[in-house]
């Protein structure tokens, strides 16, 4: 087995991380003491333990624990397990990834789960006021996992080599090679133990594992958190805003190369800077859209990787530019003043004369486009419909 399967927790205190669920008058914790679990819904990125929870709380409440995945199965699969326990009592059912069930199978559950026949358990590293029906919500708890700090990850590198050197195996690891092991897993628990794994299958009795034996075996990307369609995806680009927002440069050159490194469509960046600089600088510095815009075309021109550089020059540019809202504030207020008066008609001397009669009743009358002039000659006469003639909209 995997050494990951291998040191799975079996009690609740062999669980690393996750303090604000663990301990004295938390969540899990009383659940656990008591004997007594209800329905729950671990969210959390990857490898921070929320099959393990579920396994542990529902062994220890000495329920019958079934596991389905989201991805490959489904109400007949669910059917076939109520029917075997039809006439026992409660029973855990847990679904991996429960967001991929779509709202027909969740609605399956929802009967089950409030009479109390089913604990149902799911996992999700996706938001699930968003991806799980609000009616099962309500009938849930849901347990948000982190990701494991630095002292967590050093426990499980202890508890790993300490099995491998009980296994037989006499290897030792170098402090870079920890730091690296710590560095490339991201917080993910499964990430560290299966690279620590493979470099010590690689590794020869009384071999110390390097630096370089990690970075061979640890795969970057598999560490990277970046999900293009996911949490992460708008939890990132939301951070990079933000911190364009705060003219936080750091900040937001940082997120700009999470969103990279994770394989995020550059043009999708570029678009979103066009966007920030209409809405978040405006008229305070007007070369912002132009700069935006030039980083769109030439990213697109260019393509990755060293359209890195030209989106990089682009957000440091807007990160740095003096912020207004001003061009926002007008366009809602613009939008406002639209719903207010749809029944109000446009004044007839800012219309169009294209026939003798329009002529004839007023329109365009007062109006002139010429070479010395353009516009209304008459300075009584509005622009705006009578409603709005104090001309709030914009304002500097």
């Amino acid at each position: 087995m995997p050494l990951a399967t291998l040191l799975r927790p079996e009690t609740l205190d062999q669980v690393v991380g996750q303090r604000h669920l663990i301990g004295e008058k938390k969540l899990l914790s009383m659940m656990y003491h008591s004997r007594s679990v209800t329905s729950l819904i671990f969210w959390g990125p990857p490898g921070t333990g929320k099959t393990t929870l579920a396994m542990i709380l529902a062994q220890r409440a000495g329920l019958p624990f079934y596991m389905l995945s989201g991805v490959t199965e489904g109400k007949t699969e669910l059917a076939n397990i109520l029917k075997k326990h039809r006439n026992d009592g409660k029973i855990v059912v847990f679904i991996d990834e429960i967001h991929r069930w779509n709202k027909a199978q969740q609605d399956a559950l929802l009967g089950h789960v409030e009479s109390g026949k089913i604990i149902l358990m799911g996992a999700t590293t996706e938001n699930p006021s968003f991806s799980v029906n609000a009616a099962l919500m309500s009938r849930m708890r849901v347990a948000a996992l982190r990701l494991l700090d630095q002292e967590d990850l050093e426990t499980l590198i202890d508890r790993a080599m300490a099995h491998l050197q009980t296994a037989g195996k006499k290897i030792t690891i170098s402090d870079e090679a920890r730091h690296t092991a710590l560095m490339l897993s991201g917080g993910d628990a499964r990430i560290l133990l299966n690279g620590i794994e493979l470099a010590c299958e690689h590794a020869v009795d009384g071999q110390e594992v390097s630096k370089e034996m990690l970075e061979d075996v640890f795969l970057r990307k598999s560490a990277a958190l970046y999900d293009k369609k996911g949490e992460e995806h708008y939890a990132t680009i939301s951070a990079f805003i933000k911190s364009m927002r705060a003219s936080h440069v750091d900040a937001a050159l940082y997120y700009l190369m999470r969103m990279l490194e994770g394989g995020e469509d550059p043009l999708f960046i570029t678009r979103r800077m066009m966007i920030f600089a209409s809405e978040d600088i405006g008229m305070a510095d007007r070369g912002a859209l132009i700069q935006a815009y030039a980083a769109h075309s030439a990213a697109k021109e260019i393509g990755m990787p060293e359209a890195a550089l030209i989106l990089s020059h682009g957000v440091v540019y807007l990160a740095k530019a003096k912020k207004s809202r001003s061009v926002a504030n007008a366009l809602l207020r613009a939008k406002k003043a639209v719903h207010e008066t749809l029944d109000v008609s446009i004044p007839l001397h800012l219309r169009n004369a294209t026939t003798r009669f329009n002529q004839a009743n007023g329109y365009a009358r007062g109006y002139t486009w010429g070479e010395e002039f353009v516009g209304i000659t008459d300075p009584t006469l509005p622009y705006l419909p009578p409603p709005l003639q104090d001309g709030d909209i914009w304002k500097e």
